[in-house]
């Protein structure tokens, strides 16, 4: 009986051996998959530089397709004018539709926030609001205050 209980710590320390190597494993393959999404897209996203969408940029990137085009398809002076012309409408357009959308987003916030705070106390209402101030200022720097 006295030879049996050495095998069987050690069958045990064998097995919490196989168990540790796993584990060490899995934490090792997290970590270099964690490394390796970061390496190759967490370093453009930290650094990415959100698009200069100005007046002026504007305008000289229709200028650059309006230029393209005209090289592209042959257009004559009277065709490349109208197709200016249409581009600024259709900027004029977008322009509209994404204020209209934001609006509607901004309407939606407010109405879902608001059935929010109806289930809240209080106190609960107090920290909810605080948690928003800063979300709708975090999401404001994220979109370059536009």
């Amino acid at each position: 009986m006295e030879g049996e209980r050495p095998a069987s710590q050690s069958r045990r320390a064998a097995v919490l051996l196989v168990i540790a190597v796993f584990v060490l494993g899995i934490a090792i393959g997290v970590l270099g998959t964690y490394l390796e999404g970061y390496r190759v897209f967490g370093a453009s996203i930290i650094h990415r530089t959100r698009p200069d969408r100005s007046p002026a940029a504007l305008q000289h990137e229709r200028q650059a397709r309006v230029e393209q085009l005209t090289k592209d398809l042959s257009l004559t002076p009277d065709q490349e004018q109208k197709l200016d012309g249409v581009l600024t409408q259709m900027s004029t357009t977008y322009a509209g539709i994404h204020q209209q959308s934001s609006a509607q987003m901004d309407q939606a916030r407010k109405h879902g926030r608001d059935e929010i705070r109806a289930i809240l106390t209080p106190e609960q209402v107090t920290k909810f609001d605080e948690m928003m101030r800063k979300m709708d200022e975090d999401r404001k720097k994220a979109q370059g205050n536009n």
